[in-house]
């Protein structure tokens, strides 16, 4: 296509052509200015005579303005929006992290809390805007909710996480320790539940006389091996290899599979189990693992008197612990190793259990000297 003509103005450096208004078709002027700026040429459109009612005087003033630095030139406006369209907002950023972490387990609870807690305030937040006093407002709203010290920290770690996530993949300027503070609510989650031998029959007695079976063997496996909900509800047939007297836990929550031993109580629950058209030994909706019993859980522990607070499943878990834990016959390696756990901070909760059970252990020696002392004064 061959150039427009250029057609002077009574103004140096502007000039316009003729062209036709795209929607009307009607013929128009064009404006353009030319100037140099910090050494270099350049030449732009100042707007349209009907389109933008541009005229020559107001091409020349936009043209002065442009020179003086006042006002930007379109390269250098179009250059400022596509950086602040660039700018990696929170939002992005939880996007990138999101897809990046799929293979985490608790991916699925991230998202929760991105959207019900973190989303509203700070999804549009470019990243170098957000400050200590943000982060200050979030707990206090958090905690003004009537949230929990734990979860209320879970939502900052997630924060702080998906933050330093950007900074590592250079998506975003690294948090500035200094002036990006992450106050965290103190949490004292360390919850033992246990039950008295009075609370434990009665439990035993609403598991026998449950209509709800599976969640009745289920409630059982977790009292007999101190396994955790998820373990059971996935747990396959070829997971027990019932030769050798060990349960396989594919994909615990450590990540690492763990072996734990298949004891007799255990070994006789599974094998008066039906073995149905599935893999799973307690199969839910079309063979599939049992993904919900929370309601048949809940039922059993009413029917046993047991506090609402009591967790079915967990606090059988804590059962099991507390109980070899105050027997003095197991030691706390042995514990960690039994609840799979990786390091032993998580079973230091029980120890008092076990301190309790050596110092009466110690008591007996004492008692033994009493009675040897009687003994010899009688044979005097």
């Amino acid at each position: 296509m061959a150039a427009k003509k250029r057609n002077k103005t009574a103004y140096k450096g502007v000039f316009y052509i003729t062209s036709t208004h795209p929607t009307t078709d009607v013929n128009e002027e064009i404006y353009y200015i030319r100037y140099y700026k910090n050494g270099k040429s350049i030449e732009e459109k100042a707007g349209r005579q009907h389109q933008d009612r541009m005229t020559p005087a107001k091409a020349n003033r936009l043209r002065v303005l442009r020179i003086e630095g006042r006002v930007d030139s379109n390269e250098e406006r179009s250059e400022k929006i596509r950086a602040e369209r660039e700018k990696m907002t929170t939002s992005r950023l939880w996007e990138a992290f999101y897809d990046a972490k799929q293979e985490n387990k608790s991916i699925k609870d991230d998202r929760n809390r991105w959207r019900a807690y973190l989303l509203k305030d700070f999804g549009r937040k470019i990243t170098e805007e957000i400050s200590t006093t943000d982060i200050d407002k979030l707990r206090r709203k958090l905690q003004d909710r009537g949230l929990a010290p734990g979860t209320v920290k879970q939502e900052l770690v997630l924060l702080k996480r998906i933050l330093n996530f950007g900074a590592k993949r250079g998506l975003c300027q690294p948090v500035n320790q200094a002036k990006l503070h992450f106050e965290m609510p103190k949490v004292n989650n360390i919850k033992t539940e246990d039950l008295t031998p009075r609370q434990l029959s009665s439990l035993m007695e609403a598991i026998e006389t449950s209509s709800n079976k599976p969640a009745a063997n289920m409630m059982l496996m977790a009292l007999y091996t101190g396994m955790r909900k998820g373990e059971i509800f996935k747990m396959r047939w070829n997971d027990i290899d019932f030769n050798r007297g060990f349960i396989t836990l594919k994909d615990p929550k450590g990540g690492t599979d763990q072996r734990i031993p298949l004891n007799n109580l255990t070994r006789s629950i599974l094998e008066d189990l039906p073995q149905k058209d599935s893999e799973y030994i307690f199969p839910g909706r079309d063979n599939g693992p049992t993904k919900e019993m929370r309601i048949p859980f809940r039922r059993i522990c009413d029917n046993a008197g047991l506090a609402k607070d009591f967790r079915p499943m967990h606090g059988l878990r804590h059962v099991f612990a507390s109980t070899l834990a105050s027997s003095g016959q197991v030691d706390m390696y042995t514990l960690q190793k039994l609840l799979t756990h990786k390091t032993p901070s998580m079973v230091q909760r029980y120890a008092h259990l076990r301190d309790d059970a050596m110092m009466k252990a110690s008591e007996v020696v004492g008692d033994m000297y009493q009675k040897m002392q009687k003994c010899g004064g009688q044979k005097r």
